[in-house]
Protein backbone atom coordinates (compact mmCIF):
# COMPACT_ATOMS: atom_id res chain seq x y z
CA UNK A 1 0.00 0.00 0.00
CA UNK A 2 1.55 3.50 -0.55
CA UNK A 3 2.05 5.58 1.87
CA UNK A 4 1.45 9.74 1.67
CA UNK A 5 5.39 10.28 0.13
CA UNK A 6 4.71 7.28 -2.47
CA UNK A 7 1.20 8.89 -3.68
CA UNK A 8 3.31 12.32 -3.82
CA UNK A 9 5.46 11.18 -5.60
CA UNK A 10 3.98 8.92 -8.26
CA UNK A 11 1.97 11.80 -8.83
CA UNK A 12 4.58 14.03 -9.27
CA UNK A 13 6.20 11.26 -12.21
CA UNK A 14 2.64 11.18 -13.89
CA UNK A 15 2.62 14.48 -13.93
CA UNK A 16 6.09 15.23 -15.27
CA UNK A 17 5.79 11.86 -18.06
CA UNK A 18 1.78 13.53 -18.74
CA UNK A 19 -0.34 10.76 -19.60
CA UNK A 20 -2.87 11.33 -22.07
CA UNK A 21 -5.49 8.19 -22.74
CA UNK A 22 -7.81 7.79 -25.95
CA UNK A 23 -10.68 5.81 -26.51
CA UNK A 24 -10.31 4.44 -30.19
CA UNK A 25 -13.24 1.95 -30.58
CA UNK A 26 -16.29 1.00 -28.86
CA UNK A 27 -16.27 -2.80 -29.85
CA UNK A 28 -19.79 -5.38 -30.91
CA UNK A 29 -18.50 -8.94 -31.48
CA UNK A 30 -20.81 -11.82 -32.62
CA UNK A 31 -20.97 -15.27 -33.29
CA UNK A 32 -17.31 -16.76 -34.40
CA UNK A 33 -14.73 -14.05 -34.11
CA UNK A 34 -11.23 -13.55 -33.88
CA UNK A 35 -9.61 -9.97 -34.21
CA UNK A 36 -5.66 -9.44 -34.26
CA UNK A 37 -4.37 -6.38 -33.17
CA UNK A 38 -0.55 -5.25 -34.60
CA UNK A 39 2.12 -4.43 -32.06
CA UNK A 40 1.83 -0.20 -31.90
CA UNK A 41 4.58 2.36 -30.09
CA UNK A 42 2.29 3.07 -27.55
CA UNK A 43 0.56 1.12 -24.58
CA UNK A 44 -2.85 -0.12 -25.84
CA UNK A 45 -5.94 -1.57 -23.52
CA UNK A 46 -9.43 -3.20 -23.67
CA UNK A 47 -12.31 -2.71 -20.91
CA UNK A 48 -15.03 -5.20 -21.24
CA UNK A 49 -18.59 -3.62 -21.32
CA UNK A 50 -20.48 -7.08 -21.17
CA UNK A 51 -19.90 -10.84 -22.61
CA UNK A 52 -16.46 -12.55 -22.11
CA UNK A 53 -13.22 -13.06 -24.95
CA UNK A 54 -10.09 -14.38 -24.98
CA UNK A 55 -7.16 -13.01 -25.24
CA UNK A 56 -3.77 -14.73 -26.88
CA UNK A 57 -0.30 -12.71 -27.26
CA UNK A 58 3.14 -14.00 -26.77
CA UNK A 59 3.66 -11.98 -24.08
CA UNK A 60 1.47 -13.77 -22.29
CA UNK A 61 1.94 -17.45 -20.37
CA UNK A 62 -1.48 -18.42 -21.36
CA UNK A 63 -4.72 -17.69 -23.02
CA UNK A 64 -6.36 -15.08 -20.53
CA UNK A 65 -9.98 -15.08 -20.34
CA UNK A 66 -11.66 -11.87 -19.52
CA UNK A 67 -15.25 -10.66 -18.65
CA UNK A 68 -17.11 -7.97 -18.54
CA UNK A 69 -15.89 -5.33 -15.74
CA UNK A 70 -12.34 -6.99 -16.53
CA UNK A 71 -9.50 -4.39 -17.93
CA UNK A 72 -6.35 -5.42 -19.55
CA UNK A 73 -3.58 -3.37 -20.45
CA UNK A 74 -0.78 -4.04 -22.96
CA UNK A 75 1.99 -2.00 -21.34
CA UNK A 76 4.49 -1.53 -24.47
CA UNK A 77 1.69 -2.42 -27.14
CA UNK A 78 2.54 -5.80 -27.95
CA UNK A 79 0.30 -7.53 -30.73
CA UNK A 80 -2.14 -9.81 -29.57
CA UNK A 81 -5.62 -11.62 -30.38
CA UNK A 82 -9.05 -11.29 -29.07
CA UNK A 83 -11.36 -13.92 -29.63
CA UNK A 84 -14.68 -15.23 -28.71
CA UNK A 85 -14.85 -17.97 -25.65
CA UNK A 86 -15.88 -21.35 -26.97
CA UNK A 87 -17.74 -23.89 -25.32
CA UNK A 88 -16.67 -27.01 -24.47
CA UNK A 89 -17.59 -28.81 -27.95
CA UNK A 90 -15.25 -26.34 -29.50
CA UNK A 91 -18.58 -23.59 -31.06
CA UNK A 92 -18.13 -20.35 -30.00
CA UNK A 93 -20.50 -19.22 -27.25
CA UNK A 94 -23.24 -17.42 -28.65
CA UNK A 95 -23.13 -14.41 -26.23
CA UNK A 96 -22.22 -11.27 -27.57
CA UNK A 97 -19.27 -9.46 -26.59
CA UNK A 98 -19.06 -5.56 -26.32
CA UNK A 99 -15.58 -3.95 -24.94
CA UNK A 100 -13.91 -0.34 -24.92
CA UNK A 101 -10.68 0.10 -26.51
CA UNK A 102 -8.09 2.56 -26.61
CA UNK A 103 -4.62 3.64 -26.53
CA UNK A 104 -2.08 5.21 -23.90
CA UNK A 105 0.82 7.17 -23.90
CA UNK A 106 2.98 9.72 -22.41
CA UNK A 107 3.80 13.10 -23.98
CA UNK A 108 7.86 12.24 -23.02
CA UNK A 109 7.73 8.70 -24.93
CA UNK A 110 7.75 5.06 -24.00
CA UNK A 111 10.92 5.16 -22.11
CA UNK A 112 9.83 5.90 -18.22
CA UNK A 113 9.92 4.74 -14.80
CA UNK A 114 6.03 4.04 -14.60
CA UNK A 115 6.10 2.06 -18.05
CA UNK A 116 9.80 0.35 -17.21
CA UNK A 117 8.30 -0.93 -13.51
CA UNK A 118 5.57 -2.81 -15.65
CA UNK A 119 5.10 -6.19 -16.99
CA UNK A 120 3.89 -6.06 -20.78
CA UNK A 121 0.57 -6.83 -20.08
CA UNK A 122 -1.53 -6.86 -16.53
CA UNK A 123 -4.86 -7.47 -15.94
CA UNK A 124 -7.52 -6.02 -13.27
CA UNK A 125 -10.04 -8.19 -12.75
CA UNK A 126 -13.79 -6.14 -12.08
CA UNK A 127 -14.77 -8.62 -9.54
CA UNK A 128 -11.12 -8.30 -7.85
CA UNK A 129 -10.91 -4.65 -7.77
CA UNK A 130 -12.16 -1.70 -6.31
CA UNK A 131 -15.43 -0.68 -6.04
CA UNK A 132 -14.91 2.75 -7.16
CA UNK A 133 -12.54 1.22 -10.10
CA UNK A 134 -15.83 -0.68 -10.96
CA UNK A 135 -18.23 2.31 -10.81
CA UNK A 136 -15.54 4.15 -13.10
CA UNK A 137 -15.91 1.22 -15.61
CA UNK A 138 -19.24 1.38 -15.78
CA UNK A 139 -19.53 4.98 -16.01
CA UNK A 140 -17.21 5.00 -18.99
CA UNK A 141 -19.11 1.99 -20.46
CA UNK A 142 -22.34 4.33 -19.95
CA UNK A 143 -20.94 7.41 -21.39
CA UNK A 144 -20.37 5.71 -24.32
CA UNK A 145 -23.22 4.29 -25.43
CA UNK A 146 -25.19 7.71 -24.54
CA UNK A 147 -23.63 9.19 -27.70
CA UNK A 148 -24.03 13.11 -26.34
CA UNK A 149 -22.21 16.13 -27.00
CA UNK A 150 -18.51 15.99 -25.52
CA UNK A 151 -18.74 12.06 -25.45
CA UNK A 152 -15.31 11.51 -26.76
CA UNK A 153 -13.30 14.06 -24.72
CA UNK A 154 -15.74 12.68 -21.10
CA UNK A 155 -14.70 9.19 -22.06
CA UNK A 156 -10.56 10.30 -22.82
CA UNK A 157 -10.58 12.01 -19.26
CA UNK A 158 -11.95 9.20 -17.40
CA UNK A 159 -9.93 6.71 -19.50
CA UNK A 160 -7.10 8.69 -17.74
CA UNK A 161 -8.44 7.92 -13.99
CA UNK A 162 -8.68 3.94 -15.75
CA UNK A 163 -4.91 3.63 -16.21
CA UNK A 164 -4.45 5.30 -13.12
CA UNK A 165 -6.61 3.31 -10.80
CA UNK A 166 -5.28 0.24 -12.38
CA UNK A 167 -1.97 0.86 -12.24
CA UNK A 168 -3.10 1.52 -7.56
CA UNK A 169 -4.36 -2.07 -8.22
CA UNK A 170 -1.52 -3.38 -10.02
CA UNK A 171 0.89 -1.68 -6.83
CA UNK A 172 -1.24 -3.13 -4.27
CA UNK A 173 -1.98 -6.76 -6.03
CA UNK A 174 1.39 -7.45 -7.26
CA UNK A 175 3.36 -9.78 -4.92
CA UNK A 176 6.94 -8.45 -6.47
CA UNK A 177 6.65 -5.02 -7.90
CA UNK A 178 10.00 -3.77 -9.24
CA UNK A 179 11.33 -0.53 -10.02
CA UNK A 180 9.89 2.97 -9.42
CA UNK A 181 6.21 1.02 -8.25
CA UNK A 182 8.92 -1.29 -5.72
CA UNK A 183 10.61 2.15 -4.53
CA UNK A 184 7.42 3.98 -4.29
CA UNK A 185 5.82 1.10 -1.73
CA UNK A 186 9.22 1.56 0.05
CA UNK A 187 8.52 3.72 3.22
CA UNK A 188 12.33 5.01 3.27
CA UNK A 189 13.15 5.41 -0.43
CA UNK A 190 9.51 7.17 -0.78
CA UNK A 191 10.63 10.02 1.20
CA UNK A 192 13.67 10.47 -0.92
CA UNK A 193 11.48 10.02 -4.33
CA UNK A 194 9.05 12.90 -2.94
CA UNK A 195 11.40 14.77 -2.31
CA UNK A 196 13.15 14.84 -5.16
CA UNK A 197 10.48 15.21 -7.63
CA UNK A 198 8.62 18.09 -5.35
CA UNK A 199 11.86 20.19 -5.38
CA UNK A 200 14.25 18.76 -8.18
CA UNK A 201 15.82 22.18 -8.41
CA UNK A 202 17.46 21.91 -4.64
CA UNK A 203 20.90 21.36 -4.53
CA UNK A 204 20.61 17.23 -4.36
CA UNK A 205 23.03 14.84 -3.23
CA UNK A 206 23.19 11.68 -2.20
CA UNK A 207 23.97 12.29 1.77
CA UNK A 208 21.40 14.68 1.52
CA UNK A 209 18.93 11.97 0.13
CA UNK A 210 20.08 9.67 2.43
CA UNK A 211 19.32 11.79 5.00
CA UNK A 212 15.63 12.41 4.07
CA UNK A 213 15.47 8.85 3.94
CA UNK A 214 16.76 8.34 7.34
CA UNK A 215 19.31 6.14 5.78
CA UNK A 216 23.59 5.93 5.89
CA UNK A 217 24.65 7.19 2.44
CA UNK A 218 26.17 3.84 1.62
CA UNK A 219 22.79 1.71 2.53
CA UNK A 220 20.35 4.52 0.35
CA UNK A 221 23.08 3.90 -2.23
CA UNK A 222 22.80 0.68 -2.91
CA UNK A 223 19.01 0.29 -1.85
CA UNK A 224 18.19 2.62 -4.48
CA UNK A 225 20.30 1.18 -7.66
CA UNK A 226 19.56 -1.89 -6.38
CA UNK A 227 15.79 -1.51 -6.63
CA UNK A 228 15.24 1.28 -9.53
CA UNK A 229 18.41 0.15 -11.99
CA UNK A 230 19.94 3.23 -11.88
CA UNK A 231 22.17 5.27 -9.28
CA UNK A 232 20.60 8.48 -7.43
CA UNK A 233 22.26 10.81 -9.52
CA UNK A 234 21.36 9.36 -12.93
CA UNK A 235 17.65 9.32 -11.55
CA UNK A 236 17.91 12.98 -10.88
CA UNK A 237 19.57 13.86 -13.94
CA UNK A 238 16.82 11.86 -15.95
CA UNK A 239 14.30 13.26 -14.04
CA UNK A 240 15.25 16.74 -14.27
CA UNK A 241 15.97 16.28 -18.53
CA UNK A 242 12.27 15.06 -18.43
CA UNK A 243 10.78 18.14 -16.67
CA UNK A 244 13.47 20.34 -18.66
CA UNK A 245 11.62 18.87 -21.93
CA UNK A 246 8.16 19.82 -20.77
CA UNK A 247 9.06 22.89 -19.95
CA UNK A 248 10.85 23.88 -22.93
CA UNK A 249 7.25 23.61 -24.63
CA UNK A 250 6.28 26.74 -22.91
CA UNK A 251 7.05 29.73 -24.88
CA UNK A 252 7.31 31.92 -22.11
CA UNK A 253 10.42 30.39 -20.51
CA UNK A 254 13.90 31.20 -21.71
CA UNK A 255 16.29 28.04 -21.27
CA UNK A 256 18.17 29.79 -18.73
CA UNK A 257 15.30 30.19 -16.61
CA UNK A 258 14.41 26.51 -16.81
CA UNK A 259 17.93 25.51 -15.85
CA UNK A 260 18.05 27.82 -12.49
CA UNK A 261 14.57 26.23 -11.70
CA UNK A 262 15.98 22.84 -12.09
CA UNK A 263 19.59 23.43 -9.97
CA UNK A 264 21.63 24.26 -12.89
CA UNK A 265 24.08 26.87 -12.97
CA UNK A 266 24.25 27.59 -16.64
CA UNK A 267 22.40 26.79 -19.94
Amino acid sequence: MLNRSGESALASVLGAHQLRARITDDTTYCGRWRDREPQTAHATFHLMAAGKCLIEAAVLERTVELEAGDLIIFTRGAAHTLCNVSLPGGEPEAQDAVMLCGELDFATGTRNPVLDALPDCFVVRGRDSETQFAQLAHLMCAVSRAQTFGRQVVLDKLADALFVMGLRHHINQTPNPRGLLAALLDAKLALALDAMHTRLGQDWTVTRLAEVACMSRTAFALRFSEVIGLSPHQYLTETRMTEALRLLKDPRLSTAAISGKLGYQSE
